[in-house]
């Protein structure tokens, strides 16, 4: 279970199928130890349903609890001040 948390903390979220190769474990092992991980506040998870290419794709997302993920490069937006005339 380690090697999850370790892996979430480096990548940021992720969804377990992406999870189970990285740490080179059969899914069905990864599910068991994300839903252990999820119990024990360890990581946050949802469940989530998809469509690629008309194909319905279901999968858990999953992300290191009390993680803060890096913000995005690029223009981000400031406080938008309105003026009234």
């Amino acid at each position: 279970m380690k090697e999850i948390l370790d892996y979430l903390k480096a990548k940021g979220e992720s969804i377990d199928s992406d999870i189970a190769k990285a740490v080179g474990l059969p899914l069905a092992k990864t599910l068991v130890q994300l839903s252990e991980l999820t119990a024990k506040g360890d990581i946050m998870s949802c469940h989530s349903t998809t469509f690629v290419g008309g194909k319905k794709v279901e999968c858990m997302k999953c992300r290191a609890s009390g993680c803060i993920p890096k913000g995005t490069p690029g223009r981000k937006s400031g406080k938008v001040q309105l003026k009234l005339s």
